[in-house]
């Protein structure tokens, strides 16, 4: 079975992390919410409050084949600052695990040097920090994946972020089973 670890802190934007975290389980990879805040209970930025799964001293980031970021703010910044998931991120990459993120996040990998030379995308107005990680950024697309490294425009395009993930781990025919038991009709 995949894993995956999408790893969240106070602030983080909640429809990208939870559509991903529900898409995936309905794709039965196992997904566990991983908290690198002081609390396992997590307050998005629109003041929601979700319980993570995992805290981040548990170590299980270790065993998944897919470790992603939300966006939004703080909890960017937070991701950002965050010196054990930099070496984790770092370590992913080494390993050939997948790494994705999406609105703010990618700013994330660029800062840690994960998007020299990769195709990638942000959210508008981010554009610049991607540049200066040496990314090429491509704006045209809603969701961009460039080997194994995934990044996604904001939390319009979750649905699209989730989906490619999915098929990134499984293949088109589950991103396809998804697709059709959530009437996605984009």
């Amino acid at each position: 079975m995949s894993r995956a670890c999408i790893f969240m802190a106070d602030g983080f934007e909640e429809i990208e992390a939870l559509t991903v975290v529900d898409l995936l389980r309905r794709a039965n990879i196992e997904v566990t919410m991983v908290s690198i805040s002081d609390s396992i209970n997590l307050v998005g930025r629109s003041r929601i409050t979700v319980a993570a799964d995992a805290m981040w001293s548990e170590g299980i980031a270790d065993d998944c084949d897919l470790l992603v970021l939300p966006g939004g703010q703080p909890g960017t910044t937070y991701l950002g600052q965050h010196k054990g998931l930099k070496a984790q991120l770092v370590k992913a990459a080494g390993n050939g695990k997948y790494i994705a993120a999406i609105c703010a996040a990618p700013t994330v990998l660029a800062n840690h040097g994960l998007l020299k030379g990769v195709k990638a995308t942000c959210y508008p107005g981010l554009e610049s920090v991607l540049k200066e990680g040496g990314a090429e950024v491509v704006t045209e697309k809603a969701v961009v994946k460039d080997g194994k490294i995934i990044t996604s425009r904001g939390a319009g395009t979750a649905v699209q972020f989730a989906l490619k993930l999915i098929d990134a781990l499984l293949g088109d025919k589950v991103e396809d089973q998804i697709k059709d038991s959530i009437v996605y009709m984009h």
